[in-house]
């Protein structure tokens, strides 16, 4: 299951909803809001996302996924809107009958989710400053066209 959300995500519940008694192994990810990157002084983030083709695209990532390290259950939750320092913007838990699958499977998620997934994020920086999180890098080198 994935889902976009605009509420704060609570791992917890979150967790819990992944108990299964044939799992061995659990493992999570979550992705916190950093108050720095690439020498800016970053005060919040902003995501937005189109849902339609993130719940989709993100069905098929998960189905990837299970298909490559069987897992039992498996949830991603991503946040949109405005996110404050320390706040969760990105979850997945992965339970699994053994601890490589669940490890496996969580960080083929994420890292297929940062590249398929149309998800962007601003940043806001304390010069006042805000900029969408490389889009400008690619425009820069062409890689947008």
């Amino acid at each position: 299951m994935i889902e976009v959300s605009d509420a704060r995500i609570d791992t917890t519940a979150l967790q819990r909803s992944l108990t299964n008694p044939a799992a061995g192994g659990y493992c999570a990810f979550e992705g916190w809001v950093r108050n720095e990157n690439e020498g800016h002084e970053v005060h919040r983030l902003e995501y937005e996302a189109y849902e339609p083709l993130v719940i989709s695209e993100g069905e098929k990532v998960l189905a990837e996924a299970r298909e490559r390290f069987p897992y039992l259950e498996a949830r991603c939750v991503h946040r949109v809107g405005l996110l404050e320092l320390g706040e969760c913007a990105v979850w997945i838990g992965v339970a699994a009958p053994h601890r490589d699958e669940a490890f496996k499977a969580c960080r083929y998620i994420i890292d297929e989710i940062k590249v398929r997934l149309p998800i962007w994020k601003k940043e806001h920086y304390a010069s006042g400053d805000s900029g969408w999180v490389n889009c400008e890098r690619c425009a820069a080198h062409g890689i947008a066209d």
